[in-house]
């Protein structure tokens, strides 16, 4: 089994059909593509002497090479390492040294950086579309090269917003897993036409696109090479039958763009890696259609925990639609989920634990860390960190991460319900609720707020969630900012805000 096996039938049987396009403008065909991974592979092992499971990293932004060097990994019988290409030196440095990648393809814009890092491991940087790359091209083909079900192929490092990233070892088996999951829990009905990367390929957006080599979609990029949503629309107007996987914050700039646009051409928008709040949701549906659909994953098992369909967003007659709305929906079809206490004792519907899964989606483990792959993985679960519920017809709601969840006064409080709430008032652009250390009480709970316009009156917000919420709940204090500290990937770090308000909460003990 070895997942390249998809591309090099692509190119065979539907060669002519577009692959690769930027903008409005076809690059590449499949069958083109097809050819580029097979001589990329073919370099791979003759030119620059990889033996099958050497790792090879992709530093790049997203470019029309991201696809033929991903494949061509994998057709050589690599191990693609895929990074993020808004990470800091340190942590790219971090992540070539602990993968042990002996190759890194770089985009232009880093290529400096990434040349400054090679040492021991790391044997040679090669800059797409340089004249190296252009030889890589010219090299002889090689045949697909035979890879067992459960051999690694992407090294998926997780965000590290706590501690340093460890490389989920994702194998070929796991990803076509996660494809599987693709059509069976999210993209239900043909055609399949285009998908947009507008989110970064080395993570969700990527992983999605493998399963659009497998029915030869065309794989769209911005012209900007960014999400802009002005450039999002004008795609969404070329390509009929188009879809993308988005965090939900750009979901939320798409809503916040006003100019009168037609999105009939939009198939579907995949929405994951973050919650969507029900009131964001409620507003996309307005203002889309019935086109959403949310999957729930990690990068230990890629975008296949649960999965809420656009038939379910849809069911607005459904008497507990706003309720599944707020849910991440229903296992996905090739695992399963429990939530379970501190023993790993499995918890009966409506009751808090945390989310455990297993399947075949699940990782081999970390990367080079037995220790953390035994703690993670014990009793053959994979413990995700996360805190939810099922209801009785099988939806899960997040509460949070475990680690976010307050404890006040010996009752758990989860920021998200008061979160859900907050963003209701007319005056609140963002908010992320967090708890603060307390001598009495252990932990009370802090709403930092992002104004629509002007910060709303305190005692006004206190007695808005009074109205909506238990009274224990509600924020003791409120804190207005310009923005929340978010990660690359747009995801709030509560950590970060955790030590702001520390070190606000001891500069005015000080005073």
């Amino acid at each position: 089994m070895n997942i390249a096996n998809h591309l090099v039938r692509a190119g065979a049987s539907r060669g002519d059909r577009p692959a690769v396009a930027r903008g409005g403008n076809v690059l590449l065909n499949y069958s083109v593509l097809a050819d580029r991974a097979a001589r990329i592979a073919g370099a791979l092992r003759t030119t620059y002497g990889l033996a099958a499971g050497d790792r090879v990293a992709l530093a790049m932004k997203n470019c029309p090479e991201f696809l033929e060097v991903l494949y061509g990994c994998w057709h050589a019988g690599l191990v693609a390492v895929p990074i993020n290409a808004k990470l800091h030196k340190t942590e790219f440095n971090y992540i070539l040294e602990n993968s042990g990648a002996r190759i890194c393809f770089v985009t232009v814009d880093l290529a400096e950086t990434i040349s400054s890092l090679q040492g021991d491991a790391l044997e040679r940087v090669l800059e797409v579309g340089s004249d190296e790359y252009k030889s890589v091209l010219e090299t002889d083909a090689i045949p697909c090269v035979t890879r067992a079900p459960q051999d690694a192929a992407w090294l998926f490092y997780t965000s590290g917003t706590t501690g340093r990233p460890k490389g989920a070892e994702l194998s070929h088996r796991n990803l076509l897993a996660a494809i599987f999951c693709y059509f069976a829990d999210m993209d239900q009905g043909a055609p399949w036409n285009a998908t947009l990367h507008a989110a970064p390929m080395s993570h969700g957006s990527g992983l999605y696109g493998l399963a659009h080599v497998t029915q030869a979609s065309c794989h769209v990029l911005p012209e900007s090479g960014s999400f802009q949503p002005a450039e999002v629309f004008e795609i969404i107007g070329h390509w009929p039958g188009l879809v993308f996987f988005a965090a939900p914050t750009m979901v939320k700039r798409l809503l916040d763009y006003h100019d009168d646009v037609d999105s009939t051409n939009l198939k579907q928008i995949q929405y994951g890696g973050g919650p969507m709040y029900v009131e964001d949701s409620r507003a996309a549906l307005e203002r889309f259609g019935p086109k959403l659909a949310q999957l729930y994953g990690q990068g230990e098992s890629p975008m296949t925990i649960t999965a809420l369909s656009a038939q379910v967003h849809a069911d607005n007659t459904h008497p507990r639609w706003l309720e599944r709305l707020g849910s991440v929906g229903t296992a996905q079809s090739i695992v399963e989920v429990r939530v379970a206490d501190t023993d790993d004792n499995f918890l009966p519907a409506g009751e808090a634990g945390e989310i455990l899964v297993r399947g075949d989606s699940v990782m081999n483990g970390y990367w080079g860390n037995p220790e953390a792959t035994a703690e993670t993985l014990r009793g053959g679960w994979l413990h995700t960190g996360d805190v939810g519920s099922f209801d009785t017809d099988g939806f899960l709601t997040l509460k949070d991460r475990s680690k976010d969840m307050i404890i006040s006064g010996g009752t758990n409080i989860y920021p998200r319900e008061i979160e859900e709430v907050l963003l209701r008032h007319a005056e609140i652009a963002e908010v992320s609720v967090i708890g603060r250390p307390h001598p009495e009480w252990g932990e009370v709970v802090v709403a930092y707020v992002v104004p629509l316009n002007n910060a709303p009156d305190p005692s006004a917000l206190d007695a808005y969630c009074v109205e909506n919420i238990a009274r224990f709940k509600r924020p003791k204090d409120y804190r207005f900012v310009d923005e929340l500290p978010k990660n690359n990937y747009g995801k709030v770090l509560k950590t970060e805000l955790r030590d702001t308000d520390a070190e606000a909460v001891k500069v005015a003990a000080d005073k």
